[in-house]
């Protein structure tokens, strides 16, 4: 293929143009002005975040949304170090995300020069792979490595750090050059003997759970996973990432498992005699006591990661496949037994032990987001920070369709919820979204509210202000016979206020009459950015609580009369 002389950025944008980018999210910087400069011919759109985070949060939100990888673009040195919380969150979620880096000339690597810093070495842990380019004709190649390996198998980020003299060099890019990937690959089929190994266990299972993870969603397995549920007759339970993967709102679905999952979810996974996991990595909220979970029950693990066998806790049956694959021929190997009995249990827990959402002690966060839930639909994106509010929103907000619940899990990011919102927003402008964010969280990276006005996007930011770091006060009171330190946020400002400083529709909420009506108009408002403010009591607890490295028959369902234990693991 014949293409003109261009400069190694400007090779770099057209590869990403070829890939499909319409937006990169970035902040510039001497060592990345090339780049920079190539974006000006290109129709990829820059969104300038207020931060770098705040860049990889927005590109992470983007992916989430979307299933498509998310880009960012930082200069080197500090530019680049301020993307390693983003991109660490995306790493522990599988999420795809590019990185770019702009990088001091290949004569200066390694001899301290101004604003260099060892970002590939830097990132190692938390990314999938990572590049530095030495040679710009290899730029077009990289590039489109680094998407395929970011989107493919389980996703995760992916860096490329570009040192100024290549983004500066003329070169004749060469786009059909072939990958120079042999030692990456991914799993086409599914083993058929664990797979009828697997249907045999769940087809003796009087009574079966169903555990849908984030790689349901990734896998775009959805449908497989309800025609699973309704072959079986069994109940669905979500990770925090799965929420989404069955629509919370069927008659199977339990909705959230693990430390602050619902009762009636944690109460069938004590019960259950056969558990099958999909693409769901056993995480440690969720296993807690990993010496008897599940240890009554056959457990059954379908991962496209190989790593993910017996990395947790040991499983009877491990099948390394795509959700998509595994279940489709997991599904036709299925003669289901009797669960009727089984299902008039769950049926049981459900109405004894439901959730509730009380306003009889004042304006309760629980009562807000149940609000908004009943105001939600498929239309609705709900993106949340990471404490107590992230809890009682992953309990009382229902999803009902893939990619509208975008969540910090594994790393558990304060700061996280407001900008991947924007990102989300910019990925999806024909739907609402709503970041759902605490008081914390939320300040760690407020200014991003100038990129939310200056692109006018009509994200509603839902602000549950309890003036605490209130999932810490949760387990200081509980756990550290109510030491309290280093929690209470004195000095919060006026919210409404700050939103107005820049030029953002803001609303005080402080009343229970008026939760309707406000979150009525903020939602309606699609000329810009609005905030509201809640001001929710500010001693409030999560639950249904399991203690971090308790069993399951530890769940507490309200506050204890007596001091607990410090939970393992604790110092």
């Amino acid at each position: 293929m014949n293409t003109k002389k261009m400069t190694g950025a400007e090779a770099l944008i057209l590869a990403c143009e070829k890939h499909g980018v319409t937006h990169i999210f970035g902040y510039p910087g001497g060592a990345n002005i090339p780049i920079f400069d190539a974006l000006i011919e290109s129709p990829v759109k820059l969104i300038l975040s207020r931060h770098e985070q705040g860049a990889t949060h927005m590109a992470d939100g983007y992916a989430r949304a979307t299933g498509n990888a998310g880009v960012v673009l930082v200069t080197s040195g500090p530019g680049a170090t301020n993307t390693i919380t983003g991109i660490m969150t995306a790493h522990m979620d599988s999420v795809p995300m590019i990185i770019i880096c702009g990088q001091t000339i290949t004569a200066n690597l390694g001899l301290d020069s101004f604003q260099e810093a060892d970002v590939s070495g830097i990132s190692y842990p938390v990314v999938k792979h990572s590049y530095l380019i030495k040679n710009p004709h290899d730029t077009p190649r990289i590039v489109q490595e680094a998407f395929h390996i970011a989107e493919s198998g389980r996703p995760g980020p992916v860096l490329i750090d570009v040192p100024k003299d290549v983004s500066s060099a003329r070169i004749q890019p060469d786009f059909e050059q072939e990958l120079e990937l042999p030692g990456y690959l991914n799993p086409k089929t599914a083993d058929k003997k664990a797979i009828n190994a697997a249907a045999r266990l769940l087809s003796s299972a009087a009574k079966p759970v169903i555990l849908a993870g984030h790689g349901i969603i990734i896998g775009k397995a959805e449908k497989e996973l309800k025609k699973l549920a309704e072959t079986l007759h069994a109940p669905v339970i979500s990770t925090l990432l799965g929420k989404g993967a069955i629509p919370e709102t069927h008659k199977l679905s339990l909705g959230m498992l693990g430390m602050h999952g619902t009762a009636y979810a944690n109460m069938a996974v004590k019960d259950t005699d056969c558990i099958i996991s999909i693409g769901s990595r056993w995480d440690d909220r969720i296993v807690g006591d990993a010496t008897v979970f599940c240890h009554h029950a056959s457990r059954i693990h379908i991962d496209i990661d190989p790593a993910e066998h017996n990395k947790m806790i040991e499983v009877d049956i491990f099948i390394n496949s795509d959700a998509k694959i595994a279940l489709t021929e997991l599904i036709a190997a299925i003669k289901p037994a009797p669960t009727k009995a089984w299902l008039e249990q769950v049926a049981e827990w459900k109405r004894t032990f439901p959730l509730v959402a009380s306003t009889a002690h004042g304006l309760e966060a629980q009562y807000i987001l149940k609000v908004l839930d009943e105001k939600s639909d498929n239309n609705t994106i709900i993106v949340t920070d990471v404490g107590q509010h992230q809890m009682w929103a992953a309990q009382f907000c229902k999803t009902t369709a893939p990619h509208n619940w975008l969540s910090s899990g594994g790393a558990g990011t304060m700061g996280f919820g407001f900008p991947a919102a924007i990102g989300a927003q910019i990925a999806c402008p024909r739907k609402k979204v709503v970041a759902v964010v605490g008081d914390g969280g939320y300040q760690m990276t407020m200014p991003e509210l100038a990129t939310a006005a200056i692109n006018k996007l009509p994200l509603t930011v839902l602000i549950l202000d309890n003036r605490y770091l209130g999932m810490v006060r949760q387990w200081q009171d509980m756990f550290y016979d109510k030491r309290i330190v280093g929690v209470d946020l004195v000095g919060n400002p006026d919210f409404v206020k700050v939103a107005e400083a820049y030029g953002v529709k803001g609303f005080h909420l402080t009343k229970v009459k008026d939760v309707q009506q406000v979150l009525s108009e903020a939602l309606a408002y699609r000329d810009g950015p609005t905030v509201i403010h809640a001001e929710v009591i500010k001693e409030d607890n999560v639950f249904p609580m399991i203690p971090a490295g308790a069993s399951y028959d530890k769940m507490l369902l309200e506050a204890p009369k007596q001091k607990l234990a410090k939970p393992k693991g604790s110092t």
